[in-house]
C-alpha cells in the first residue's frame, strides 16, 4: 500500500508518554525479550506455526518479528505513515507463507497477535493520567493493523493466484499428454501428481440451466455460473484429483482409480454415478455422461469410446446419468454402420405413421410386457392395449406376445432410432 493512501495521524506529532516513558521505548528497550514473547505467543496460539521448521522459526520469522516491532516503534516515535516499501516486505512475507501452504487466517492472526503483544507491552505501566496518550496510541495501532492486514492479504492472494495458474497449466499439460498418447510421467511430475493404475474417463453433456434460456438474462453469464458450480462440485468430491477440460455444455473428466481397469468394482461406478447426480443438483442442470476405464497410456482411446457411448445415450433418449458400454451394448452396436441396420429398422417402419402404435410398443416393452402397466401409463383401457398389440403384429409380422419375436422387436426399435437420430 503506498503512503498516499493513508493520512498522517496528526500534524504536530508528540510521542505518547506511557508511565512517564515515550511509548516507543517500551518496545525498543528489551527488544530481544519482546521478540521472544511475540514468537512464544504465535507458537502457543497458532498450531500451524508450531509445524514450521526450527530453522525458520529462529531465523526468518524471528528477524521479521524484530523488523515489524522496530517499524512500529518508528511510527510511534514519529507519527509518520510507513513508507510503501515497508508494506512491500509485508506482502512478500505473506506470499512466502502462501507458498508454504499456511492458511490465510493464520497469517493474518499472526499480525494481530504481534500488535496485541506490543500494545500490552506499551500500556502495562499506564497510569490514570495516560488516557489521552492511550487513545492516540490505540488509533495508531488500529491504523497499523488496517494497513498490515491489507498488505498481507494482497500478497497472500497474489501468490495463491500465481500458484493456481501454474498448477492449472501443469495439469492441462498432463491431460494433453494423456490425450496425445505421449509418455506422461514427466508431465505428471511437473503437475505434482502420481499417475494412477487407471482412470475413469467421463465424457459429459450438461444441459442448459433455466437461466440460460430466460428472457433478459445474459446467456454467457448464466453459463459461466453453471460452469463454476460444475467445477467446484467435481473438485470437492474428487479432492481436486481429477483432470478436466470443461465448458458450459460439458467436456472431459479423468478421475483417478486405485485399481486396474478390468477390476473396477460396481460400487465405484455407482459412486461416480452419484457424483454426477450431485453435480447436476449443484449446477441446476441435467448431466449425461459416457464412461470408460483405462490405463493412463490408453486415455485417448477411452475418451473416444466415452464420447461414443455418450452419443448413443443421447440418440436413444436415455435419462440423465452415467452410462458405460455395457449399458448400451445393443444400441451401440446398431449405431455402427452396417448393411443389417437399415433392414432391421425397416421391420417396424409400418408403425412410423400408424398413430400411437410405436409409442404403445415402446411403453409395453419398457413396462415388462404388462398390459395393465401399459394401459395405466398411456391412460388406456387394457382392451385397447390388446387391440393395438394385435395391430402391431398384423402390420409388422412381429408379435410382442411371442418370445421368439422379442429380440427382433428390440433390435428393430434400436436400429430405427439409430437411423432416425
Amino acid at each position: 500500500m503506498s503512503s498516499h493512501n493513508a493520512p498522517a495521524l496528526q500534524v504536530d506529532w508528540q510521542v505518547p508518554l506511557i508511565g512517564g516513558l515515550p511509548a516507543d521505548r517500551h518496545l525498543l528497550d528489551g527488544l530481544p525479550e519482546l521478540v521472544g514473547t511475540v514468537l512464544a505467543q504465535l507458537l502457543e496460539r497458532l498450531p500451524t506455526y508450531r509445524q514450521l521448521p526450527r530453522e525458520q522459526l529462529t531465523g526468518e520469522l524471528t528477524r521479521t518479528i524484530g523488523h515489524r516491532i522496530r517499524a512500529l516503534a518508528h511510527a510511534v516515535r514519529t507519527g509518520d505513515v510507513p513508507a510503501a516499501e515497508e508494506f512491500t516486505a509485508v506482502r512478500e512475507h505473506a506470499a512466502r507463507r502462501a507458498e508454504e501452504g499456511l492458511p490465510l487466517e493464520a497469517v493474518l492472526l499472526a499480525h494481530h497477535l504481534g500488535l496485541e503483544v506490543c500494545w500490552e507491552r506499551m500500556t502495562r505501566n499506564a497510569g490514570p493520567g495516560d488516557t489521552a496518550a492511550l487513545l492516540v496510541l490505540h488509533r495508531l495501532l488500529l491504523d497499523q493493523l488496517r494497513q498490515v492486514t491489507a498488505a498481507a492479504g494482497a500478497g497472500y492472494f497474489e501468490e495463491r493466484r500465481t500458484m493456481v495458474d501454474e498448477r492449472n497449466a501443469a495439469r492441462h499439460a498432463l491431460l494433453t499428454a494423456l490425450l496425445d498418447g505421449a509418455p506422461a510421467e514427466e508431465a505428471a511430475a511437473r503437475a505434482g501428481v502420481r499417475l494412477p493404475p487407471a482412470y475413469a474417463v467421463l465424457g459429459l453433456a450438461v444441459a442448459d440451466h433455466p437461466d440460460e434460456r430466460a428472457d433478459g438474462v445474459d446467456r454467457t453469464v448464466a453459463g459461466r455460473r453453471k460452469l463454476r458450480r460444475l467445477r467446484a462440485e467435481l473438485d470437492h468430491h474428487t479432492r481436486q484429483s481429477s483432470l478436466t477440460v470443461l465448458s458450459a455444455g460439458g467436456g472431459l473428466v479423468l478421475v483417478p482409480l486405485d485399481c486396474r481397469p478390468d477390476d473396477v468394482p460396481a460400487d465405484r461406478w455407482r459412486h461416480l454415478a452419484d457424483l454426477l447426480a450431485r453435480t447436476a443438483r449443484a449446477t441446476g442442470a441435467p448431466v449425461l455422461a459416457g464412461a470408460a476405464a483405462c490405463e493412463p497410456y490408453a486415455v485417448a482411446a477411452a475418451a473416444t469410446l466415452a464420447y461414443e457411448v455418450l452419443e448413443v445415450a443421447q440418440a436413444f433418449g436415455r435419462p440423465p446419468g452415467l452410462y458405460r458400454l455395457d449399458d448400451v451394448l445393443l444400441e451401440y452396436q446398431l449405431t455402427r454402420p452396417s448393411h443389417a441396420r437399415p433392414r432391421l429398422a425397416s421391420l417396424i417402419e409400418p408403425l412410423q405413421d400408424a398413430g400411437d402404435l410405436l409409442t404403445t410398443l415402446r411403453t409395453h416393452l419398457a413396462g415388462g410386457l404388462n398390459r395393465r402397466h401399459t394401459a395405466s401409463a398411456l391412460h388406456l383401457h387394457p382392451n385397447t392395449v390388446d387391440y393395438r398389440l394385435r395391430r402391431i403384429a398384423a402390420l409388422t409380422g412381429l408379435d410382442p406376445a411371442r418370445p421368439a419375436d422379442l429380440l427382433r422387436i428390440t433390435a428393430a426399435i434400436a436400429a430405427h432410432d439409430a437411423e432416425h437420430a
